[in-house]
């Protein structure tokens, strides 16, 4: 009986001394967590957290609001997007950033980090209009996120606008180059009409594009010739039964014989902008004194091809496809047709910002193979070279030498000549802050001009504009250009991109370092300003006194 009541005690004061223990022990833990920053917002959660946390959210909104459609004009261009980009920069972009990724200054401040309303999350998380418009309208307890008081239609503005935002790149994404790095060894090229039955829109848009028409038959497609062969002109000493293959129809057109597995250039080409016949012979380029000063001594495998095909074979001579095809751009797709998942194809949208710019710096670069000549031919274009890889190990840029003018350079090393976007743009504060070519061009095709994925007017503004972090630093518009809003000088582009790279006599494409060039560069460098390309009946003098007119415009920077 003693020994029962001993047990029974024992139990007893167990029971008592055990749910103590555990409220001190819980304190202890819990004051250890508070003491040691546990409060703090600068952590970063951690992926259980973090995947624990976005179950939840999935689970809090209702399938009544996951079934709400956008009632409004999805167009990049259309009123409800510019309406929707002032309502994002003035009420979501200081947390979001202007990208959506929420890399700002507060937004990575806060624990949890604001939601990532960048494209490739949004669809990796298939995350729904409805879904955005119910965390907007009623906000998410315990984060940074309100319930915004908005109307409902200013609320679909936003999520309108939210499907058109810049796309950017991380500054590193060492998992999926690795895998850009395996495919490109594993796959093999199967030509863009493999991609047309998954992505039939895509495909459609891209094939009307300038990027899937540079090359062509002209026996396939008659309308391919636009110059004027009817007028007898001494430069033209072929006719259309000599040519093979046309290349280009927006600023000229070369035409291409065919001798053997070879193509040639013909010794005319066609300027498209001033409708006449002008000469075609390659003086400048840094090739041209390492081949016969013969155009058909001079094959255009070695010279052009790899730029205007997919998969060029330096040995067979062979292309997988002409023009710049799926593959150019997302590497071998093999794998992808096998098993269509996002594993085995490369995006360049989610590679580091340098692979993900060299997508295009390899074709639009001026600059030289590493390892040249290649099997006794000088080629102007990466030989080997396939997305995945490190361009860098491929191809090196033009050198310059600062101060002095060349084919290629301006003295400051701005672009003098076309095919130098990759070179001009290294040179800019967009590359390093994770701008990518394709932020601002569609490679699949566009109706705006030069591929633009909205008209230039409205897709700086994305980024910039007056309160900006990334400037201008102007209470206005109007106040940092100094010009009337709507004019040309009111344009972005106009002095920042002014068009100053040759490509075929006196028409020009623009600049893309982004820097303003002033009159005196023009004055003491050459270099050809913006205040004066619009100005054309005024003198440089005249454009420094104005701008040192200005309020707000440094004159540091305007006269050094």
């Amino acid at each position: 009986m003693l020994a029962f009541v001993k047990k029974k005690w024992k139990w007893f004061v167990l029971g008592l001394v055990a749910p103590g223990f555990s409220l001190v022990l819980a304190w202890a833990v819990t004051w250890h967590f508070i003491s040691s920053g546990g409060l703090i917002a600068r952590q970063k959660p951690p992926a259980w957290e973090t995947s624990l946390a976005g179950h939840i959210l999935d689970l809090s909104v209702p399938n009544s609001a996951r079934k709400l459609k956008n009632p409004l004009n999805p167009a990049v261009d259309g009123a409800d997007s510019e309406s929707g980009r002032l309502l994002y920069q003035l009420d979501c972009q200081s947390c979001h950033g202007c990208d959506g990724k929420g890399k700002t200054s507060a937004g990575s401040g806060f624990y949890p980090p604001p939601l990532d309303l960048s494209r490739d999350a949004l669809e990796s998380r298939g995350r729904m209009d409805g879904e955005l418009f119910y965390f907007i309208r009623n906000g998410i307890r315990n984060t940074a996120m309100p319930g915004w008081q908005l109307p409902d239609r200013e609320i679909w503005q936003i999520i309108v606008y939210i499907h058109n935002l810049p796309l950017t790149v991380a500054p590193d994404s060492k998992a999926r180059s690795a895998t850009a790095r395996r495919l490109s060894a594993t796959a093999h090229y199967v030509g863009s009409k493999a991609c047309a039955n998954c992505h039939a829109q895509i495909y459609n848009h891209w094939a009307k594009s300038l990027m899937a028409n540079v090359v062509r038959d002209p026996r396939v497609h008659p309308g391919a010739l636009v110059a004027d062969f009817t007028a007898s002109n001494n430069l033209v000493t072929f006719s259309t039964n000599d040519i093979a293959l046309v290349y280009g129809s927006k600023w000229k057109q070369r035409y291409f014989k065919r001798i053997g597995a070879d193509y040639y250039p013909l010794p005319a080409q066609w300027d498209i902008t001033h409708a006449l016949w002008r000469p075609y012979f390659a003086r400048d380029d840094w090739w041209a004194p390492l081949y016969p000063p013969d155009n058909f001594k001079r094959p255009t495998g070695p010279t052009c091809d790899g730029c205007h095909s997919v998969n060029y074979d330096v040995q067979a001579k062979t292309v997988t496809e002409w023009n710049v095809g799926c593959e150019a751009c997302h590497g071998p797709g093999s794998e992808h047709v096998r098993n269509p998942v996002d594993a085995t194809i490369i995006n360049p949208e989610r590679l580091n910002f340098v692979q993900a710019n060299d997508t295009c710096i390899q074709c639009h670069s001026q600059g030289r193979p590493v390892a040249n000549p290649v099997n006794g031919m000088y080629y102007d274009w990466p030989v080997g070279f396939h997305m995945g890889e490190k361009l860098s190990d491929f191809w090196k840029l033009e050198a310059h030498k600062l101060g002095t003018t060349t084919f290629t350079h301006f003295p400051d090393g701005t672009a003098h000549k076309n095919r130098m976007q990759g070179n001009d743009f290294v040179l800019s504060h967009m590359y390093i802050h994770g701008v990518t070519c394709f932020t601002c061009h569609d490679p699949h095709g566009s109706d705006q001009a030069a591929l633009l994925r909205k008209p230039a007017s409205v897709l700086c503004l994305d980024c910039h504009g007056p309160g900006s972090p990334n400037g201008p630093h102007a209470l206005t518009l109007q106040a940092h250009t100094h010009h009337k809003p709507g004019s040309k000088g009111s344009d972005c582009i106009a002095c920042h991109m002014p068009p100053i790279a040759q490509t075929i006599a006196d028409v020009n494409v623009r600049s893309h370092t982004f820097r303003f060039i002033t009159p005196a560069d023009s004055e003491n460098l050459g270099i050809p300003n913006a205040c004066n390309l619009c100005h054309k009946d005024k003198t440089t003098k005249w454009a420094e006194e104005a701008l040192n007119n200005w309020n707000g415009v440094s004159p540091w920077r305007m006269n050094n």
